[in-house]
């Protein structure tokens, strides 16, 4: 007759995975555990998968990529969507630092990291020439993310930037001058097209522009585009504008997809195929201190900010999406929500 510590299933077993139970003296049997797993046991099974599956199946950059998050319409999701791909990224291996250049310091909120007025912070790397490393932070929840922070002292910066040399190069310069080995640098920008945000332009390569689903969408996204070409002209010959990504999509309106539709259609291969729902998780997780990668990693929105990773780093070396999701298909999935939910 069997105990009854073996009555309680994977709460019992040391570690997560197939278990071997007694029927006889000299007989055992291997089942694979029930799909009914206990929420602990499923957890900790998943955390050990996790633990090597976080950096498998992306590839990494030969060079540093900096992109640049800009839309000067604001409330479309531009610390979200940079926060979360910096995060997901992060999850999958890579090194990430995230440049905080909005005053309000939401990135640097939504990261965890203290920002009050008396923090070393992007603000004196502009303004007083102060290194980037002596300002950068690691970000508490995910291993390979750090961020420059943002204070309110950035306020003031765009009129104290005016008089100062080579001011629309100070974070450039800036960035070059930082020694620490990075796979992405995402810079979340202002809702403006000022001198912060033209600084950003300068230091990048690449502008991932996020456009919410709604009915101004391209509203004032022609001047962004406008500005672009500007710096690209004068100021920076590399900046190109590479990743579109619909954000804030609700698939039961008919408005959303007539929206994503359009914006397919007027920008082509640079619009990513992952677009981003709307989810009142994603809203909650910065009040936290969290991105939704910690906060609800089996959520909607935080698998979608995977596969919108995955489609930028896969676009960055060149691969085709569609045929390396045609690899890896379900099994990709499956690893990219064992990644999240381990953390847990």
């Amino acid at each position: 007759m069997r105990s009854n510590a073996n009555i309680a299933g994977p709460m019992t077993d040391p570690v997560p995975g197939p278990r071997t139970e007694s029927i006889g003296e000299d007989v055992s049997r291997e089942t694979p555990p029930p799909m009914d797993d206990t929420p602990i046991g499923r957890a900790a099974q998943l955390a050990v998968e996790a633990l090597g599956r976080a950096g498998e199946g992306l590839p990494r950059p030969e060079q540093t990529r900096i992109m640049v998050v800009a839309n000067q319409k604001g409330g479309v999701g531009k610390t979200t969507t940079t926060v979360n791909l910096a995060a997901s990224l992060a999850l999958h291996g890579a090194r990430v630092l995230v440049v905080d250049l909005d005053p309000q310091g939401n990135a640097s909120t939504a990261l965890g990291i203290d920002h009050h007025a008396d923090v070393p912070s992007i603000y004196d790397v502009l303004i007083d020439s102060r290194p980037l490393s002596e300002v950068v932070q690691p970000v508490p929840d995910v291993e390979g993310l750090f961020c420059a922070p943002a204070t309110i002292d950035l306020a003031g910066a765009e009129i104290e930037l005016v008089s100062l040399v080579a001011r629309e190069s100070r974070l450039e310069r800036a960035i070059q001058a930082y020694e620490q080995p990075l796979d992405y640098i995402l810079i979340d920008c202002p809702p403006s097209l000022g001198l912060l945000t033209v600084n950003a332009l300068v230091a990048g390569a690449e502008v991932l522009i996020p456009i919410q689903c709604e009915y101004y969408a391209l509203e004032g996204l022609g001047q962004l585009l406008r500005n672009v070409d500007l710096v690209r002209a004068h100021l920076n010959r590399d900046l190109q504008v590479t990743t579109i990504l619909l954000t804030m999509y609700d698939g039961r309106t008919r408005l959303a997809s007539q929206v994503a539709d359009e914006v397919r259609n007027h920008f082509g291969d640079e619009v990513l195929r992952t677009s981003i729902p709307r989810s009142v998780r994603i809203s909650e997780a910065p009040s936290y201190g969290q991105t939704v990668l910690t906060y609800d990693p089996g959520s909607s929105g935080a698998l979608s900010y995977l596969e919108a990773a995955r489609e930028i780093a896969l676009k960055g070396v060149g691969v085709s999406y569609d045929a390396q999701h045609a690899h890896i298909g379900a099994q990709s999935a499956q690893s990219e929500q064992s990644i999240v939910e381990g953390i847990q």
